[in-house]
């Protein structure tokens, strides 16, 4: 018996391999100039909408923020918590009651809050970071005055109205998140801020704290996970997403908008036009949705730019 193995076969399994292994390549080299392009960089991500709640999106979303720390970039990842929120509350018989598009936070009710965020949606997100390394750091914005607010009194029918302990941020210290940086880790920051004025602890809302974060870190981009695919040309007569506008754009838009997609949009805009590249609104139920944002040539959601940014197309605008 011979011990010679059949050339033939040997040689069609290995052009098999290379022949399934081809589109993987492909993918890396097309991934190429967006890594070289964001290398150092530090991204600010809000996570929230389905992607909090789904078991799988909230695993492909830790899996996308362990690669982009892999492939050297600085991720920083900003979360609220709200239906978590709602059921707590529920289950200590306190009711959620909003206004203004605003929870309204009793001091009972911000208790609850402090716990799911930074007791419970924090460490269930660090928990899923940390299984591909010791990597993932919480925080909350309590912590080394991270952010520092005052209380918020939305104008309702032209009066200002009093929604209890929700607070609109005053002042940002990016010490702590930058030091974590640093040392090669993924802060993941609650979104609950210290007083300025009254001793108390405030609620803010994740997608403002993310867009402030962003520009006090001098972040290349803000991505703002949502449960739609972007903004939307003409909804609802129109189920076209704007890939692409610029600041002043944005703005007159918002007037326009529906009410859960100001803030994000603010908090775009208030990114851009304070030193951050990009913004970018993207649907956080597609499956590794960052990954297809910041590596693909194409990309995905709505990207906003400062105005006078290079026109659409140019190198590096997605």
């Amino acid at each position: 018996m011979s011990d010679h193995k059949n050339p033939t076969r040997s040689s069609g399994a290995a052009s098999a391999r290379k022949h399934t292994a081809l589109p993987k390549a492909q993918t890396l080299i097309e991934a190429l100039p967006w890594l070289t392009r964001h290398y150092g960089k530090t991204v600010v991500i809000k996570f929230g909408g389905n992607a909090m709640v789904d078991e799988d999106l909230k695993a492909a979303f830790a899996q996308d923020v362990v690669f982009l720390r892999h492939a050297g970039l600085r991720p920083v990842v900003v979360h609220g918590g709200g239906p978590q929120i709602t059921a707590q509350l529920d289950r200590h018989g306190l009711e959620s009651e909003f206004k203004a598009g605003l929870r309204v936070t009793s001091p009972e009710a911000m208790d609850v809050v402090r716990m799911v965020l930074a007791g419970q949606v924090q460490r269930e997100l660090v928990g899923l970071l940390n299984e591909h390394g010791p990597l993932a750091v919480g925080i909350t914005g309590e912590d080394g005055h991270t952010i520092t607010a005052t209380k918020h009194r939305p104008t309702i029918d032209g009066q200002p109205v009093d929604i209890g302990r929700v607070g609109e941020i005053s002042a940002i210290d990016t010490g702590v998140i930058t030091a974590l940086l640093e040392d090669g880790r993924i802060p993941v920051v609650s979104s609950i801020a210290r007083a300025e004025d009254d001793g108390h602890v405030y609620n803010v809302n994740a997608d403002t704290a993310a867009a402030a974060l962003a520009a006090g870190l001098g972040a290349e981009t803000l991505m703002v996970l949502t449960d739609v695919e972007g903004l939307y040309e003409d909804w609802p007569h129109s189920d076209e997403v704007i890939s692409r506008l610029t600041a002043t754009e944005l703005e007159k838009l918002l007037p326009d908008l529906s009410s859960g997609m100001v803030p994000k949009m603010e908090g775009c805009l208030h990114a851009v036009r304070n030193g951050v590249t990009t913004a970018r609104v993207i649907d956080g139920r597609v499956p590794h949705s960052i990954l297809l944002e910041i590596f693909t040539d194409s990309g995905i959601g709505t990207m906003v730019v400062p105005d006078g940014q290079a026109p659409a197309g140019a190198q590096g605008d997605q």
